[in-house]
């Protein structure tokens, strides 16, 4: 038996109502902030994540897809983020002509190749927006946020908290990375292999290591706090106001930097305490700069990610958002020519826009009975030799048991 690759799921129909519950709010969500919906392939040229998302990262040093077309001439890469994809889009269709804020979102796999555990597989769905635009006013970081914390609470994920950082700007930021990697080139025994490797190359990705002995080494290491300059400072002060003008409660890490480059100035997480140790529910920051490196136009950037199947697992009772797919009507037709009539209503139930479901099995009333209330229908549509001498229906409530015979006009 070939089953699914490791790291990789199927949603079945039993399960696919969250889905559908989660992405419809999501769009409604996105559409009130004013986003609209960008769809990009699932793959792209290598070189557009190594030169976005940083070539010392973990996602592009260990854990993305890459392939070689079959022309041999161009590196290929499964999507394993969705900033970079979107800005790349933003450049080559010129967008910035609109002379407004862009403001994009989407919903679509991702692919890392990290080690699957729960509610983190190697394809997994991601919903994410994007602000690009001339401006970097704080302002649109707090709308975001406001944005994201107004979803999570309306689905009903609790004990959510918002931690805020900012990683400085690329006036600011060389001098703590200096700083940084003297301290950790000093520490460098007391820490694992990939630390000291990076402490040499991009010392800003020690803070993504995990290593459990390297925690304690880290927690010493000097924050950006003291390095930002004074128009950081500013910023992240007006930030702050802002999300506090909204009534955003949150928390200021130090050590907040994100596993991507190409953040500066703010970053965030909102976690989730029902989540346990991988609490963290949405991710991101402002990339002022991104456009440029990619050979676009100046550009500023804020946006975020969020993986679905971690907002599921947080989400405590998933009954209370999920739509009703079960059948309004099954129709039980008792022969061939009861067959034929219910066909034709059913046609007429379905075009008035219910769900109907007819049985195709030539099975007695007793096993349809038994079919409709397995699938859950609301009521079972009885069609036999007495309702086609009398051109009536018989129809049966299953919540209630009530029978009635109707005629069809009155269904």
């Amino acid at each position: 038996m070939i089953h699914a690759i490791r790291g990789t799921y199927d949603v079945l129909p039993s399960e696919i109502g969250i889905w559908h519950a989660l992405e419809d709010r999501l769009r409604q969500t996105f559409h009130r902030y004013g986003f609209e919906e960008i769809r990009t392939p699932i793959f792209e040229a290598t070189d557009l994540f190594v030169r976005s998302v940083g070539e010392e990262t973990d996602i592009v040093s260990k854990e993305m897809y890459t392939f070689t077309d079959k022309d041999e001439t161009k590196s290929l890469t499964l999507r394993p983020e969705g900033t970079a994809p979107v800005v790349r889009a933003y450049i080559e269709h010129q967008l910035q002509n609109e002379a407004r804020l862009v403001k994009l979102y989407y919903i679509a796999p991702m692919f890392r190749r990290e080690r699957p555990q729960k509610g983190r597989y190697r394809q997994h769905m991601q919903a994410g927006a994007e602000v690009l635009s001339s401006t970097d006013n704080p302002g649109i970081e707090a709308e975001v946020l406001e944005m994201l914390t107004d979803f999570l609470n309306g689905i009903g994920i609790p004990d959510l908290e918002v931690n805020i950082n900012s990683v400085g700007d690329r006036e600011c930021r060389p001098a703590y990375i200096q700083s940084l990697k003297t301290a950790v080139v000093a520490r460098a025994e007391r820490l694992c292999e990939d630390c000291r490797r990076r402490g040499e190359r991009n010392p800003l990705r020690v803070f993504d290591c995990k290593v459990p002995s390297c925690q304690p080494v880290i927690a010493e290491l000097p924050t950006i706090t003291e390095h930002l300059c004074q128009g950081c400072r500013e910023h992240f002060g007006r930030f702050k106001s802002y999300l506090a003008a909204r009534g955003i409660q949150f928390q200021v890490n130090p050590r907040l930097v994100r596993g991507i480059d190409y953040y500066t100035r703010t970053t965030f997480e909102i976690t989730s305490g029902r989540l346990g140790s991988q609490n963290t529910v949405a991710g991101g920051g402002r990339y002022d700069g991104l456009s440029e490196d990619l050979d676009g136009p100046p550009t500023k950037g804020f946006g975020f990610g969020m993986g679905l199947e971690r907002l599921i697992l947080s989400i405590p009772n998933t009954a209370r958002i999920i739509p009703d797919y079960t059948p309004e009507y099954f129709v039980a037709p008792l022969g061939d020519e009861a067959f034929n009539r219910a066909t034709l209503l059913a046609r007429k139930l379905r075009s008035a826009g219910k769900r109907v479901y007819l049985d195709f099995d030539a099975r007695s009333l007793k096993s349809q009975m038994r079919l409709a209330d397995k699938l859950q229908a609301k009521s079972v549509i009885i069609i036999g030799e007495e309702e086609l001498k009398s051109g009536t229906l018989l129809v049966r409530n299953m919540s209630t048991k009530e029978q009635r015979t109707i005629r069809e006009e009155e269904l």
